[in-house]
């Protein structure tokens, strides 16, 4: 089964998420659940307080070159951000909105997979974007959050008038 995307608005959008305590097959088949959401969108990444889940989890996959490549971040942790960027991001939790983000140009990112081994993620480009996007999310943060006052208000008129037209 798909789980709910929570709309922004909701308060667990906007709240910091909760470490994951244990890896359990609870745990496994929200994962799994939260895989089949994603890709149903589609999307290339999504947050557990995405789903109404307040954890530190994210699952992510860019599929670099057309190829799949599903990752399991749980507890994850910047390591290191370098360089500046600014590039235009969606949301699943912001249903046809699109605005320009700066980021940090490459990360490495740091947790464990559902496995509960160590994994450690260098990346730049789309992936550094969505890792980024993702931790945001496990932060309480939205991409919105991000933006200068007046491109945040049009995201806020914009999301307003789809919520009018029944977009949302």
């Amino acid at each position: 089964t798909l789980l709910e995307i929570r709309k922004f608005g909701d308060p667990v959008l906007q709240r910091p998420a909760k470490p994951v305590e244990k890896i359990d097959e609870k745990l496994l088949r929200l994962i799994a659940a939260m895989f089949r959401t994603m890709y149903a969108e589609p999307g290339i990444g999504l947050a557990a307080p995405q789903v109404g889940v307040s954890q530190r989890l994210m699952v992510l996959d860019v599929a670099p070159e057309g190829q799949s490549r599903p990752l399991v971040m749980i507890n994850p942790f910047f390591v290191e951000k370098k360089g500046k960027i600014r590039s235009e991001e969606g949301c699943l939790s912001f249903p046809g909105i699109q605005v320009t983000v700066p980021r940090a140009a490459r990360v490495k990112v740091s947790g464990i997979n559902e496995r509960g081994l160590p994994v450690t993620v260098e990346a730049e480009g789309l992936l550094s974007r969505c890792l980024q996007h993702e931790m945001d999310h496990l932060d309480g943060v939205v991409m919105i959050d991000r933006l200068r006052l007046p491109q945040r208000l049009k995201a806020l008129w914009d999301i307003r008038q789809r919520k009018k037209a029944g977009l949302w």
